[in-house]
């Protein structure tokens, strides 16, 4: 082999050897970039897992009822206002008062009725509130103590009772109307989202609201109903009955 022939060899090799070096290096820089992608995923991740463990829940006791709402609170007793208080809100439950035509004062009547009992035998039953067949609202518990309504949900929850005109369960216009747009309400105080809007259903299997156990095409509708109040209600500030 000449010299000009092991020149030109060892040009061959030195270039190979700098190519080696040179995907060295850009394996190392990819190495490097998808590392630091990673690391920047598991800080967001983390930050946003503490940002939901740490999130301050809000205060029942802080939130207020809308200008439209009679404040018409019971007597503070054992049966229906025991004054246990309610730390937090999860879900919104709708019921209905399974007597129909009956009025919401005399709903709110009946809940203060049950502080006279005596005996061994006495019922437990309240409610946050309870729309009227006109779609007036009545408030019989404050927001941050527990209302007896919804069973093992009582300690999460608020509860509103409807009032109706037949058997059938379902609500006047006046009435589903204020229902929509207090639960919207309600759901933008306490952060949730029109879903976790529920039925007394939901919570025990009993038929109440009857008429959106029976229609779930209605419970459908509903929701999104409460949906669009609420994207008024946060774009507004405010969301008022139509009725």
């Amino acid at each position: 082999m000449t010299n000009e022939d092991k020149a030109r060899e060892l040009r061959r090799q030195l270039r190979r050897i700098e190519r080696k070096k040179q995907e060295r290096v850009r394996q190392l820089l990819m190495a490097g970039l998808l590392c630091g992608c990673v690391l920047i995923i598991l800080a967001s991740v983390i930050v946003c897992v503490q940002w939901i463990l740490h999130k301050e829940k809000v205060n029942p006791a802080e939130v207020l009822v809308p200008e439209y709402v009679e404040v018409n609170l019971l007597t503070p007793n054992e049966f229906s206002r025991p004054e246990i208080p309610l730390t937090e809100v999860n879900n919104i439950v709708v019921h209905y008062v399974a007597n129909p035509c009956s009025t919401a004062r005399e709903n709110r009547n009946y809940f203060e009725s049950l502080k006279d009992q005596k005996g061994s035998k006495t019922t437990s039953v309240s409610s946050h509130f309870v729309i009227g067949l006109e779609g007036e609202v009545m408030q019989c518990i404050p927001l941050g103590e527990v209302a007896y309504a919804s069973n093992n949900r009582n300690s999460d929850t608020i509860s509103i009772e409807c009032c109706h005109p037949d058997t059938t369960g379902k609500f006047y216009d006046s009435t589903y109307k204020t229902l929509v747009n207090l639960s919207a309400y309600l759901c933008r105080e306490f952060e949730l989202d029109a879903k976790d809007v529920i039925r007394h259903y939901d919570v025990t299997g009993k038929a109440c609201p009857k008429y959106f156990v029976d229609n779930e095409d209605a419970w459908k509708k509903f929701h999104e109903d409460v949906e669009a109040a609420l994207k008024v209600i946060k774009k507004c500030g405010k969301f008022l009955p139509e009725n």
